[in-house]
Order: structure tokens, then sequence, then C-alpha cells
């Protein structure tokens, strides 16, 4: 299966823009690329009921972050700390980096 580029990556501060918790802001923990999908630390959470296990005999209800489709969020500029688009481009020594489309400035 290939694996498609995202405009977002494990790090980056993002903005939901559309879903029931639209409006939070949050640090992507993992990047689901096969699914277009990302983890947001505090966000999107779901009850997950666990059996008692070797590993854990309690078992119990806990609350796990759930992954959000990749274009229900957009990245916040760490400077301004609105929502910017990204875009990609070779500098001066030839590597790729991203770059914000409103400022030009390397993210």
């Amino acid at each position: 299966m290939n694996k498609k580029k995202l405009h977002v990556k494990t790090g980056d501060t993002v903005k939901v823009i559309a879903g029931d918790e639209r409006g939070k802001t949050g640090r992507i923990t993992s990047v689901l690329t096969d699914k277009n999908k990302v983890v947001i630390e505090g966000l999107n959470l779901v009850t997950k009921h666990t059996k008692p296990s070797a590993k854990n005999p309690q078992g119990g209800i806990s609350k796990v972050e759930a992954p959000i489709h990749a274009s229900n969020v957009a990245i916040v500029d760490p400077k301004s700390g609105e929502t910017i688009k990204t875009a990609k481009r070779k500098n001066s020594q030839g590597k790729t980096e991203r770059y914000s489309k409103k400022t030009g400035e390397v993210i």
C-alpha cells in the first residue's frame, strides 16, 4: 500500500476545524499515514473498556485519544497563533523545507 504524505507531522501544533472537537488546539502525538488520520494530545477522547488480564488484573474503563482525519485539522503558526496553509520548497542547499504560504517563513 502506498503511504501518502500529509500536510502535518508529529509534533505540530494544530487546530481542529471540523467535528465535535472544533476550535480546540493540541499537539500531534502520532500520524497514521495509511488511514490519513492523526492522534492529538488530549483531544477526541473515547471511553475504552478493558477486560481484566494478567497485565491489568483490575480491568476497568479508561479514556483514550482516538484518531481524527487529517483534513479536519489546520496547522497553527508558532509565532502568530493563526491557522496557516503550508507548502514545500527547496532551500539554497537543495533540501526540502515546509513554509507558510501566508508569510513565507519556514516552519
